[in-house]
């Protein structure tokens, strides 16, 4: 792919994350204790769509966020009733529902 080409292709990738934003996000802590789960997320994409039934999970190397799973999905691995697309989707929303968490964490000290 020629230079032109990936810097097109970025701009206009660039151009539609700008339009997705986490514009609100709220967690609450997880009423069991020892558990991996250590809170719940709902996160609203530009006060139109909200995401709801996200996990905050201590995992092996450290926290990350689970997104909701089907219930009705027969078989050994998972299945995400919804995700973002995108790596970088992903890590703003991620980031977002961390960062709020941390927060959270930090007033109950």
């Amino acid at each position: 792919m020629s230079k032109e080409k990936e810097a097109k292709a970025a701009k206009k990738s660039d151009a539609f994350f700008d339009v997705l934003t986490c514009t609100s996000v709220q967690v609450y802590p997880s009423k069991e204790s020892g558990g991996k789960t250590k809170a719940f997320a709902r996160v609203a994409i530009n006060d139109q769509l909200q995401l709801t039934g996200l996990r905050v999970m201590d995992g092996a190397n450290g926290f990350f966020v689970s997104y909701p799973l089907d219930p009705y999905y027969k078989s050994e691995d998972y299945h995400s009733i919804f995700y973002p697309l995108n790596k970088e989707l992903r890590e703003h929303v991620e980031q977002c529902v961390l960062e709020k968490y941390q927060e959270m964490m930090n007033g109950q000290l």
